[in-house]
């Protein structure tokens, strides 16, 4: 009799809330964001130098964007969506 009820109660929905997908899309955005920042800067020449790799927008804005978007990760998935 406890298996049924346990096999019921196990069944329907999903893990998580709306709330709680629509943070962690939020977050995956802001992950991807970071590394679209962060890519490119490079030389097609190995002998010339581009000092571009070393902008502020790679070096301190996309790492950050990729920190806050993991937070929002963390939060999303610690998230009671049944609060109000």
């Amino acid at each position: 009799m406890g298996d049924k009820k346990r096999k019921e109660d196990s069944r329907g929905g999903f893990v998580f809330g709306k709330k709680n997908y629509k943070f962690m899309f939020i977050g995956l955005a802001c992950i991807a964001l970071g590394y679209v920042l962060m890519a490119g800067g490079g030389s097609d020449d190995p002998n010339v130098f581009n000092p571009d790799i070393f902008s502020w927008r790679r070096i301190r804005l996309a790492p950050t964007l990729i920190l806050i978007g993991f937070g929002i990760q963390v939060y999303a998935i610690l998230l009671n969506p049944d609060k109000e």
